[in-house]
């Protein structure tokens, strides 16, 4: 049985879709939990999900991922394209933004190789170099600040500690030159296409330095990912991004937990381990 939030993101889809005079009598739920997806004929709705918990204001993040994703698509970058008939929004729906997207066929489960992910990611950062709009500065760092104001209450004691080691893996961050970045860019995040690998969900883009791309692809994908991507870095030169991804994947487990509370045992196992670390 779909939760009431998977609930709410059709409902918002169906009505942005009659809207537009989409097929919206046979909707498929593709994916539920950080964002909704559901299909509309050759149409494809993304609304908040989990993300609604996390986010001030999650039509921001998902006007960023529209506004990245027609950058690409223009610059001939394999990646999921927003529409541009009907428009891509944001839209909004009884209160949720809504994005349309093409439905983009692609073949189930991790088919791509490390260095076919890596090497298309290597294009996006190239294509991404020139974009013109403004982009967060600090990226996960902010985020993780939000998300321990707004979720903190719910870690007890441990909240205070998180936030002290927020700020001391901040402080060592390699202050390299700064670009824009996907900013999640682990394999769940690419498909594979007939056209070759395809990229997704540019809702955390950053402009940042390369080494937190990098960190999220080799903490996915393993050394031979990074050996592909056309840059010398070294693993060990990763570490202080690694450190702040395995610090944000704890009070997001909370997130998660907010939505789903049978899953309130797993953020707490995932807390005890991290703090048992430092």
């Amino acid at each position: 049985m779909a939760d009431e939030h998977t609930r709410a993101g059709v409902a918002a889809a169906i009505a942005v879709g009659d809207r537009f005079g989409l097929p919206t009598g046979d909707p498929g739920v593709l994916h539920f939990k950080s964002n909704v997806l559901v299909r509309l004929g050759p149409v494809v709705a993304r609304v908040p999900g989990t993300t609604r918990f996390a986010r001030p204001d999650p039509a921001e993040w998902l006007a960023r991922d529209v506004a990245l994703s027609k950058h690409l698509t223009e610059r001939d970058v394999l990646v999921v394209s927003p529409t541009t008939d009907p428009p891509a929004g944001p839209h909004f729906a009884n209160g949720l933004p809504v994005t349309l997207w093409h439905y983009t066929h692609h073949e189930p489960g991790d088919t791509l190789s490390p260095r076919e992910v890596a090497t298309s990611l290597a294009r996006v950062h190239a294509a991404l170099a020139d974009y013109p709009g403004g982009l967060p500065e600090l990226g996960p760092v902010h985020d993780l600040r939000v998300l321990l104001d707004r979720h903190g209450p719910s870690m007890g004691d441990a909240a205070p500690r998180l936030r002290k080691e927020l700020e001391r893996v901040a402080a060592v961050l390699p202050a390299d030159e700064p670009r824009p970045l996907h900013g999640d860019a682990h394999r769940g995040n690419v498909i594979a296409t007939a056209a070759g690998p395809c990229w997704l969900d540019f809702e955390d883009t950053w402009r940042g330095p390369l080494g937190w791309d990098l960190a999220v692809l080799y903490a996915d994908l393993g050394a031979s990912a990074l050996s592909a991507y056309p840059a010398d870095v070294a693993p060990s030169s990763l570490e202080p991004f690694l450190a702040l991804r395995r610090l944000f994947e704890v009070p997001w487990r909370f997130v998660i937990a907010q939505r789903f509370p049978e899953r309130r045992g797993e953020a707490e196992a995932a807390l005890e381990r991290y703090l048992q670390r430092i």
